[in-house]
């Protein structure tokens, strides 16, 4: 509903959603409850994850950038903050730039491997050629058909199999 037409009630409701979301984000974690595996997906990343399936970062984002929705501005910029909690700066750009270069590299080796192939099949083609000249240019003269003047027809042909 556009703000126009909200009821009290109604936003109390928003507010109220948007202060349950940044509490429960706020929670510390307790490294002594969550003894998982290594690389395994802390609480708060479980948490993130569930919000995400749910469409809530969509609205937070349609929160944080509408004109009209203002109010919750704050709001919205805590529970990002609470988001990112556990992150430092230089491991988010690391993580985004990290999964480009590996992309890169991967591409690079197909390419790489892709192109020495290539050159392996144009080393054997190069093998597979005489590397001798064919002295016999392949010019034969056709008996029995006669040509312009009463000579004999002349036909010019790259010999490339002898029995041909």
């Amino acid at each position: 509903q556009d703000w126009e037409q909200r009821q009290e009630e109604d936003t109390l409701l928003i507010e109220r959603i948007l202060l349950l979301v940044r509490n429960v984000l706020h929670i510390p974690p307790d490294p002594t409850e969550e003894q998982g595996v290594d690389g395994d997906a802390s609480v708060h990343d479980r948490v993130l994850w569930a919000l995400h399936i749910s469409g809530m970062d969509d609205l937070l984002k349609f929160l944080a950038s509408a004109q009209a929705e203002q109010q919750w501005a704050l709001h919205v910029l805590e529970i990002i903050s609470l988001m990112f909690r556990d992150q430092s700066p230089e491991e988010l750009a690391a993580l985004g730039q990290g999964q480009a270069a590996a992309e890169h590299g991967e591409d690079t080796r197909e390419l790489e491997t892709l192109r020495q192939r290539e050159l392996a099949e144009r080393r054997a083609r190069a093998l597979q050629r005489t590397s001798r000249h064919s002295r016999f240019g392949g010019s034969y003269v056709l008996q029995g058909l006669k040509a312009i003047g009463d000579r004999d027809v002349v036909f010019h042909k790259g010999l490339h199999n002898v029995s041909a």
